[in-house]
């Protein structure tokens, strides 16, 4: 290597270097050590108004560190409890809802009798509602009466709790026509359940699903059609006396004819499930 090539390669070595010792730099104020090191000070304070603080800004994943450290360091006290409230809240924000219930659950297991206990159920509730929605559903009119129902009737199990157990609590209001949602969602997943035997002509099971939407959700539009398909399986297998008096209990409760189904979005158009069916009907 000649002289003049070494003097050239000299200022670009230098420059690489200047530039390694900056990435080494920035690299070492991101890395956690150095956030332990600025926390090593913080007092239940200081976690919890700078964990409020990211969860104001919709910074969760930020939050739920903040929250789960201040219980580790601070793990009595006023806002240790305040803490695990607002980490439930924003582990569900963060589309974390296993997490959210288990701390929901150990909340109301160690603090049975919390002024915020009502809030906690109430949550709960809101975490089973909307568990399961995607990205799709959160924008466009979709027909809720397809999801799996489990999640439904433990949100309706949540409401109810609080509505039974903190009547006068600020959140009764909103739970209880929650629960008038999630029962028409679960009359008509019971409904499209109900058209699927009758598709299969599994007639006894057709009319075991009719009876038990009507005696579970009497009050939903899923009703007068339970009653309709009830009817029909009752003819199909000859038992025309009892198809007759389904007919009656319908003509009588319903002259106008069928209602529009619960959901209103869906009020104008059919379910993805009619849908089908009347694809299926039309495929025999």
């Amino acid at each position: 290597m000649t002289l003049i090539t070494r003097l050239a390669l000299k200022p670009f070595l230098l420059l690489i270097f200047c530039l390694t010792l900056n990435a080494c730099s920035i690299l070492e104020e991101m890395s956690p050590e150095n956030d332990l090191d600025e926390q090593a000070g913080w007092s239940a304070a200081d976690f919890y108004q700078q964990a409020k603080t990211e969860l104001d800004e919709e910074n969760y994943g930020k939050a739920i560190e903040l929250y789960e450290a201040l219980e580790s360091r601070y793990p009595f006290g006023s806002y240790a409890q305040q803490a695990q409230i607002d980490l439930a809240f924003a582990y569900y924000k963060n589309d974390e809802p296993e997490s959210a219930i288990a701390t929901a659950n150990r909340f109301i297991r160690i603090h049975p009798r919390h002024t915020s206990v009502d809030y906690i159920y109430y949550l709960k509730g809101l975490i089973n509602f909307n568990r399961g929605i995607g990205l799709l559903e959160r924008f466009l009119p979709t027909d809720k009466s397809q999801r799996d129902p489990g999640a439904a009737v433990e949100s309706m199990d949540d409401f109810a709790t609080l509505i039974r157990r903190f009547p006068k609590s600020q959140y009764v209001a909103d739970s209880k026509q929650r629960i008038i949602s999630l029962q028409s969602n679960l009359a008509l997943h019971d409904l499209n359940v109900a058209r699927y035997y009758m598709k299969r002509k599994a007639y006894i099971a057709v009319i075991n699903r009719a009876k038990h939407i009507i005696e579970a959700y009497p009050k939903t539009t899923a009703v007068p059609r339970a009653l309709l398909l009830m009817t029909d399986a009752y003819r199909q297998i000859g038992m025309n006396d009892l198809a007759a008096d389904a007919q009656r209990i319908y003509s009588l409760n319903y002259p106008n004819g069928l209602p529009p189904i619960d959901n209103p979005k869906l009020a104008q158009e059919k379910t993805t499930s009619e849908k089908v069916w009347q694809y299926l009907e039309l495929d025999q």
